[in-house]
């Protein structure tokens, strides 16, 4: 059976694994499902329809799938949807999505999301990613794995950071960072490659060297974002993190950052 504190109201049509433990004073409402080892710290809310995975760790006064901040939300059945092995620090916000895109804010797994960041409706964080305090993300944003948001920033809607990109902090994002970037500023401009980062992940010296020589093509160059894609493909065809790269400007809606 679930352990939990006498002072916590958890519905009777919320789904907990038997080893879940529930804090004083947390609220656990209806159409939620908690996976086996989280833990729901003192004065959390969760609300459904959200489901939870497996080693999950809220702290206190975190309040997640509330309904998303969005006027033309009419309480259409949306969701929001975590992988395993997350930790949500003291008061962070996590809204579910919205009828208007996916219908639902996805958190990967093996995340950090420390206290009072702001993760808004329709949302995407991929896996192993770090959201430095009071970090705060639009509706409609994606995150993709391994990327750190540093304290303070603010990303637009429909704004993407790459994997194993570097947000500084205080910064304002406006349009997409590519993946292996170091960006800041407002509005934030790239500095770089990520070079530590992808080090500390593991990167092999010579793919570190692909992707500074990508990063050359791309931005010192002088090319369109066409014709720098264009000549990536043909410098790197077998370059598994050029790919990441490739894909990544190919499906920009919003420009990326230079």
């Amino acid at each position: 059976m679930p352990t939990i504190d006498p002072t916590a109201k958890v519905s009777p049509k919320a789904v907990l694994a038997d080893d879940v433990t529930v804090g004083p004073y947390a609220v656990i409402a209806a159409e939620v499902s908690i996976g086996p080892g989280t833990y729901v710290g003192p004065f959390c809310t969760i609300e459904g329809p959200t489901v939870i995975g497996a080693g999950c760790t809220f702290t206190g006064y975190a309040s997640v799938g509330t309904p998303p901040q969005d006027h033309s939300y009419r309480g259409e059945p949306t969701r929001l949807t975590m992988g395993d092995n997350n930790t949500i620090r003291e008061f962070v916000t996590i809204n579910r999505g919205t009828s208007k895109d996916r219908g639902e804010t996805v958190i990967g797994s093996g995340n950090l999301v420390m206290a009072y960041c702001h993760v808004a409706h329709d949302c995407v964080l991929g896996d192993h990613v770090v959201m430095g305090n009071l970090a705060t993300l639009a509706g409609h944003v994606q995150i993709h794995d391994h990327a750190i948001i540093g304290g303070m920033s603010a990303v637009h809607q429909f704004t993407r950071v790459g994997a194993y990109a570097i947000v500084g902090g205080g910064s304002m994002v406006s349009l997409d960072i590519v993946p292996y970037a170091r960006a800041s500023g407002d509005r934030a401009r790239l500095f770089g490659v990520n070079t530590v980062g992808l080090k500390r992940s593991g990167f092999k010296p010579e793919e570190i060297s692909r992707i500074e020589r990508g990063f050359r093509i791309l931005f010192r160059q002088g090319l369109l974002l066409r014709e720098a894609i264009e000549h990536l493909e043909r410098e790197f065809p077998n370059a598994p993190e050029i790919g990441r790269l490739l894909e990544f400007l190919r499906n920009t809606r919003r420009g990326i950052a230079r």
